[in-house]
């Protein structure tokens, strides 16, 4: 007889768990706690961009990125990504507080996870138009994150959930769960739910939690991140309350990661407080280390040039949090405004353009001796070199307060251009603790029979920070396992 394995939520992690589980043989029953036009979580508002290990292009190519033609492989140049820069990565990000197991599972489970999902189905391209930049032809692509699902986080999303309910797993919507059932001896044995007949009860064999963390919940982010965060803006789904961390917790599962931290980003000021289902994630403005940001002093608080972006703008996003109004504008000159990302010239954006730095302060209600004093210091700080977006090019300003240590040209090219940011939350870092299989465990470091957890609502990966692209990739990688166990018992 089947095992009966249900999974809570809809997002890649949840459905990479239900496919798993599926294929292993269990009748899968998947609760979506949103209606169905709100499906996905916040998967469905990612750019759906993947880290996985490779050795290159024609590496790649093999059993990912199988779509490309010879002709469209030779015009790529694709840095090695290998388990050894893979883990480099994560641990420079992270302060080498990501615990060591998980981040290993995570980076040698990648590849076969991405060739699993293209075993089901899922097509996958390089992200030309955010990681790559043109240079004599070919498109040199940068920062570890060069692969998305077609259709970004929406297409990955759609093609999942048609996988499967392809394989018959079952979808019931508009269902949350609100408590986990167990037998006398501690065993998981179902879930109580709530959905539009009112509650009922549902029994399983083995639950896989993969909800989601609890950023949408702005009593739980101002508890845990901090006072203010009630004030951020999310970036993704509303139905993301901390539902399944909260169910685990109260029947003995351990708290485990950096309850404190969180993925967010640069987010246009004017966007709405919860994801909107038709902008997704172009409301991110990530094009900051070719300009400058200051805040609403006119006060540059951070160093732009760091880091390649994808190693920077999650902690940029908190970093926006403390300055004044959760407030910080973008600055651009003509030199770099053709390189910005084509998410600064959609129509809903918060922008000021202006031919002199004082005529932009006024427009952007900052006081214009202010502005003018901090670009008039940072051009006279930059130093002469050759400006190259796609690698860490040493160009940089000396002697300032906080130096720009790459891409660091002189603004001083009008029109100039700014863009008003706030910070946008996208998932908490603290969740879970989950042995090797993937199964939850309790606060004596036991396993609780019968539960496994993916996704957000796992801790112990991401502290502080986050190299981009490792979310997606830990929901399938972690996903996976967990449906597969949960089937097998």
């Amino acid at each position: 007889m089947a095992s009966k394995v249900v999974v809570v939520g809809a997002g890649n992690a949840a459905l990479c768990a239900a496919m798993a589980a599926r294929e292993n043989g269990a009748d899968v029953v998947v609760l979506e706690a949103a209606p169905e036009h709100e499906k996905g979580g916040n998967s469905y508002f990612t750019a759906g961009g993947f880290r996985f290990c490779h050795s290159g292009i024609e590496d790649a190519a093999t059993d990912v990125l199988t779509d490309l033609s010879p002709a469209e492989r030779e015009q790529i140049v694709l840095p090695v990504h290998d388990r050894q820069v893979f883990y480099d990565a994560l641990m420079k990000v992270t302060h080498h507080q990501a615990d060591e197991d998980m981040a290993w599972r995570l980076i040698d489970g990648s590849r076969p996870a991405m060739v699993w999902l293209r075993g089901h189905g899922i097509r996958f391209i390089p992200m030309f138009g955010r990681q790559s930049f043109l240079v004599d032809g070919k498109h040199h692509f940068y920062g570890g994150v060069n692969i998305e699902a077609v259709g970004g986080g929406a297409g990955l999303v759609e093609a999942e959930i048609a996988r499967v309910v392809q394989l018959g797993c079952a979808i019931r919507y508009e269902t949350r769960a609100t408590r986990l059932l167990q037998d006398r001896k501690g065993r998981v044995t179902g879930v109580e739910v709530f959905g539009p007949e009112g509650t009922e009860e549902i029994a399983a064999d083995a639950v896989v939690l993969a909800c989601g963390g609890f950023e949408s919940n702005p009593e739980m982010r101002t508890r845990y991140l901090g006072p203010g965060w009630e004030l951020a803006r999310v970036r993704g789904t509303k139905h993301n309350m901390g539902a399944g961390i909260r169910m685990a917790l109260d029947i003995g599962a351990r708290p485990f990661g950096n309850w404190s931290g969180c993925h967010s980003v640069g987010w246009d000021i004017s966007a709405p407080p919860y994801g909107d289902y038709a902008v997704l994630d172009n409301f991110q403005k990530h094009s900051y280390p070719w300009g400058i940001m200051v805040n609403l002093r006119g006060e540059r608080f951070v160093d732009e040039g760091e880091d390649l972006r994808n190693h920077t703008y999650v902690k940029f996003g908190r970093e926006i949090m403390k300055q004044p109004f959760r407030t910080a504008v973008q600055i651009f000159d003509q030199k770099t405004i053709p390189v910005l990302r084509d998410e600064y010239r959609i129509r809903q954006v918060t922008k000021v353009t202006a031919n002199t730095i004082a005529e932009l302060a006024a427009g952007l209600e900052i006081d214009p001796a202010a502005l003018t004093r901090t670009v008039e210091r940072f051009n006279a700080a930059c130093r002469p070199g050759k400006f190259n977006p796609a690698v860490l090019d040493g160009v940089r300003t000396e002697g300032l307060a906080i130096d720009k240590t790459n891409w660091a040209l002189p603004i001083d090219e009008p029109p100039f251009e700014a863009y008003v940011t706030t910070t946008g939350v996208t998932f908490t870092f603290g969740g879970l603790r989950i042995n090797e299989r993937g199964e939850v465990q309790d606060v004596a470091d036991r396993t609780i029979p019968g539960l496994y957890a993916a996704g957000e609502l796992v801790g112990g990966l991401f502290y502080e920070n986050y190299p981009g692209g490792s979310g997606l990739m830990s929901g399938t990688v972690f996903g996976k396992l967990a449906g597969e166990n949960a089937a097998r018992g």
